[in-house]
């Protein structure tokens, strides 16, 4: 990882051995003579539109997902710039695939599959030698970290180790909607053991066979971990990634004012929801100020989404954000949030309902307020699914959305498919075609009455590859709310160029676009809070020139 002056080095097997500058059939013959490749590799020199339909039609052959995750992966340690140029080229089909949901998978089967390391994996009994890890890394060749420490793995909870496939995938994302440069970033596994009975019992776990680390042991590694990254990398974009619910918000908090960081189950998550909300305010034809909402799931996911509607419509409105948090319902394991509810989190307590809100509800337990009571009594208009709970959403809640105003707009968030809360046909249906919707995982089109309506797909690709890249060509030190409410607005008005009025948020067809016009949102949001040190719209341009990578064959690749 030190430099590119490696490729003047590299020569033969080494040279076929190296993602980075590996071509294979696509060396010429003057370069075979040159770099000791005689005889190692097939008469015939191919271009790479030529090994891309190649590649193509291999993927084509795989039996299911997982195994075309594991082809894509191996390709991708194979060949780097083959595998982001075919995927780019199939990015609508294949996107499911390196990352969520197909990634859940891999995750799992993560120990079993293991074939050949990739990023940082840092475990306790290392946490004295950090600095010393991260040496072998220079710090003007890194621009952006993906942490995770496997504990809040998409609907799949505590999976360890395996945590690492999606900071791995994660990292893909960039690069595929971003343009960020993928020899420039790092996936980081924190092992800090597991609590998922299942691994520790499992012969083949490569991860630490111990009980999760917690409290102060846990906070003391976290704090090591980032003093070393600070000390190795201080220009460096740090990403949290599937925290668990006790620590996402901890970690986040801890840190995101001292180093420039970003939690993309909190903050990103919360930024492409907001930019649906707001479209879906838009589309509805009812003023913003008469809109309630209702999450069900009051994890970090929830509130995170919560924080950052509450913000921006207070900004808009001129509210103070207390205020406008009296419009929210937040459901959780017990029920609707209350201030009667035990054991709140720090970040659950802002939403609370007040007893005095809830004198007129016809509720059969006040202490345990499902959600079909919140629907009817609140009468919210806008419904928020991040609960991991399989068809929630019933149709008895999905009717009683549709009383509540003409247009609800309903988004079942849950990752992956299989979690979703509602399917878009069942919303449709209970709502007369009336909804308007956006999923956290991909479904395609849903038809209803004859009538194929296009469904958005509340992906948070739409947002952190855009912001990342905000970040790096800016220089920011800090990424502010203002920022994110930036990055929210960006994605807000490419769906407003779609040529669907229905439709919340944009498709992946002009990806890079809509993370570029993000990135330079997020870039003059950071000058104007003064937290950037580029900052004229000709050095943001120049930097945006200098940062934005293409798969293509070069003598530095």
């Amino acid at each position: 990882m030190k430099s590119n002056t490696a490729s003047n080095t590299l020569s033969g097997k080494g040279l076929l051995a190296n993602p980075r500058y590996n071509r294979g059939t696509a060396f010429t013959h003057t370069e075979r003579e040159r770099l000791g490749l005689l005889g190692l590799l097939p008469p015939r020199v191919e271009n790479i539109e030529e090994q891309t339909n190649r590649a193509y039609e291999q993927y084509s052959w795989q039996r299911d997902d997982l195994a075309r995750n594991l082809f894509l992966n191996d390709l991708f340690a194979t060949n780097t710039t083959l595998f982001y140029y075919l995927v780019s080229r199939h990015l609508q089909e294949m996107l499911p695939i390196v990352y969520t949901p197909t990634i859940g998978d891999a995750v799992k089967q993560y120990s079993r599959n293991y074939v050949r390391p990739h990023g940082l994996i840092i475990s306790l009994v290392d946490q004295d030698r950090i600095n010393e890890i991260f040496a072998a890394i220079s710090a003007d060749e890194l621009d952006i970290a993906v942490v995770t420490d496997g504990e809040g793995v998409l609907g799949i909870g505590d999976q360890g180790i395996g945590g690492l496939n999606i900071a791995i995938g994660k990292l893909m994302v960039y690069t595929l909607c971003g343009g960020l440069n993928p020899h420039r970033t790092l996936p980081v596994q924190l092992d800090v053991g597991t609590n998922n009975e299942e691994l520790l019992a499992d012969p083949l776990y490569l991860g630490l066979r111990r009980q999760r680390a917690s409290g102060e042991e846990y906070l003391a590694f976290i704090d090591k971990f980032v003093a070393a990254f600070k000390k190795s990398f201080p220009c460096a974009f740090l990403h949290w990634e599937d925290f668990g619910r006790d620590n996402a918000r901890v970690v986040l908090d801890r840190y995101r004012f001292s180093h420039p960081s970003f939690n993309d189950d909190i903050q990103g998550t919360g930024a492409v929801a907001l930019a649906a909300v707001l479209s879906g305010i838009n589309k509805s034809q009812m003023p913003a100020d008469q809109h309630r909402f209702c999450i069900f799931g009051a994890g970090t996911a929830g509130c995170g989404i919560a924080d950052q509607i509450s913000v921006a419509l207070a900004q808009a409105e001129g509210k103070d954000p207390a205020e406008i948090r009296r419009r929210f319902y937040l459901i959780d394991r017990e029920g609707l949030l209350t201030s009667r509810s035990g054991h709140l989190m720090p970040f659950q307590a802002p939403y609370a309902a007040s007893e005095v809100e809830l004198t007129n509800w016809k509720v059969a337990y006040p202490e345990r307020i499902s959600l079909t009571e919140v629907v009817k009594n609140a009468r919210p208009t806008v419904l928020i699914g991040c609960s991991a709970q399989t068809g929630a959403f019933t149709d008895e809640v999905l009717v009683e959305m549709s009383k509540n105003c003409e247009h609800p707009v309903i988004m079942p968030l849950s990752n992956p498919t299989s979690k979703a809360e509602a399917t878009p046909e069942r919303i449709f249906a209970a709502t007369q075609g009336n909804a308007l919707v956006a999923t956290g995982s991909p479904f395609g089109s849903a038809v209803w009455q004859g009538q194929t309506i296009p469904v958005a797909q509340c992906n948070n690709a739409l947002v952190f590859p855009g912001i990342g890249l905000g970040m790096l060509i800016s220089q920011a030190r800090q990424l502010t709310d203002t920022m994110l409410l930036a990055a929210s607005s960006a994605v807000s008005r490419s769906s407003s160029e779609t040529p669907d009025s229905n439709r919340l948020l944009p498709g992946f067809d002009n990806i890079l676009k809509i993370s570029i016009n993000v990135a330079l949102a997020v870039a003059e949001a950071a000058a104007r809070e003064g937290v950037a040190q580029l900052k004229t719209e000709r050095e943001l341009e120049a930097a945006l020139i200098k940062n934005i990578w293409t798969p293509e064959y070069s003598s530095s690749n």
